[in-house]
């Protein structure tokens, strides 16, 4: 974990990370589930957030599953300290199968040569290896297709009669959750309890069926089966404007983004600011400049249209976003370098959210917030709280 920052207004940047919110959010998530069981997902460092504290915070809170996309994710969990179960979704051939089979994390096979390599590893190591058949139900990413899907889960049976493995789970995704009401969600559903019933005919009883990601857990109560796997809102942010906004769904943001600025100076008008010149000052004006850029993990599509909170009133980047830096234009305020300005955050106190600057960017809120670099320290609190879930 990068090194903490000090006191707000002394650092260059940091990403304060609420694990509070984590537990809050993983405990209103557990009443959508409606006693389905609660995967929180992890991936890509918690989506940014730090997987290792937001993972903890998510057990504390009643989250029974963790979810990694890659291998080296779910090792990390694992020498973290985490002895819960741990679903492992992303494999290549020739991956680390044998040192995941070992340390009892539980795998996913989308076609015949995963489940060979599984079977391989499991032999090696004297153990039974958990895993789950992921089907495709339609988004056409990873899954097993349904013409395939007969003779990868008869080999699942053969495997588990052999006692090289025990299928725990049968899943799949969803394209269009965060659209409530798309066709396609009901085309998936149906295909997946077909997926469902051709396991059922070939003998498998998995322990838990998943097909319910953040927004179907949300709005789509019949496709929470055994267990949802929630991710972005897990750290408190909607899946999607359709879906609801964070206070409506009763989800807090976890992260704080800020920094401290780096420069105030007065400015006479007609001064171009930032690479290319494509804004210049109307005025005679104070000039901000906040040490962050897209070295940090800011797009820089957000260039003339990122907001930022400075001296208590919203300021939009002026010009470009650079590698380490942006302007804003404070007008005839005054702050003084080393004053804070927030890029993000709940929106408690009037600030930005990961939202506002999805929209300013075009794109989403789940990219504003993982792609923040480990340049920026995660600065964490609230991180012994308790909770009221597995530790």
């Amino acid at each position: 974990m990068p090194a903490a920052a000090g006191p707000a207004g002394t650092a260059r940047a940091r990403a304060e990370i609420d694990l509070d919110a984590v537990r809050d959010n993983v405990r209103t998530l557990r009443g959508y589930a409606l006693g389905a069981e609660l995967m929180a997902v992890v991936k890509s460092d918690g989506y940014g957030h730090g997987a290792v504290p937001c993972a903890r915070a998510a057990r504390q809170a009643g989250a029974t599953w963790l979810g990694a996309a890659t291998p080296e994710e779910a090792f990390a969990l694992r020498d973290a300290g985490d002895r819960g179960r741990i679903l492992c979704w992303l494999w290549t051939p020739g991956g680390p199968w044998r040192e995941a089979v070992e340390r009892d994390i539980d795998v996913s096979a989308s076609g015949g040569w995963a489940l060979e390599e599984i079977v391989a590893a499991a032999r090696a190591t004297g153990r039974t290896a958990r895993v789950h058949l992921k089907a495709d139900t339609g988004l056409g990413r990873n899954g097993c297709q349904p013409a395939d899907w007969p003779a990868l889960v008869a080999a699942a049976r053969a495997a588990e009669a052999e006692g090289t493995v025990k299928v725990t789970g049968i899943w799949s995704h969803f394209a269009c959750a965060d659209e409530p009401g798309h066709p396609a969600n009901a085309a998936q559903l149906a295909a997946f309890r077909e997926a469902l019933a051709v396991a059922e005919r070939a003998g498998l009883d998995p322990e838990v069926r998943h097909h319910a990601n953040s927004p179907a857990t949300l709005t789509l109560p019949e496709s929470h089966f055994d267990l949802v796997r929630t991710g972005l809102s897990v750290y408190g942010l909607s899946p999607a404007p359709e879906v609801g906004t964070a206070a409506g769904l009763g989800l807090r943001p976890a992260m704080t983004l800020s920094a401290s600025l780096a420069l105030v100076k007065r400015v006479p008008g007609g001064h171009g600011v930032s690479y290319g010149h494509t804004y210049t000052t109307p005025g005679e004006t104070t000039l901000g400049l906040v040490p962050l850029g897209y070295g940090d993990g800011l797009p820089r599509h957000a260039s003339g249209a990122g907001p930022v909170l400075v001296a208590g009133k919203w300021r939009t980047i002026a010009g470009r976003v650079a590698m380490d830096q942006f302007v804003v234009d404070l007008g005839g305020d005054l702050p003084v370098t080393g004053d804070r300005a927030v890029l993000f955050g709940p929106g408690d106190d009037g600030e930005p959210t990961a939202e506002d600057w999805a929209r300013a960017a075009g794109t989403i809120s789940y990219e504003i917030v993982t792609r923040i670099s480990s340049r920026v320290p995660r600065v964490y609190v609230n991180e012994n709280t308790g909770g009221d879930g597995p530790a």
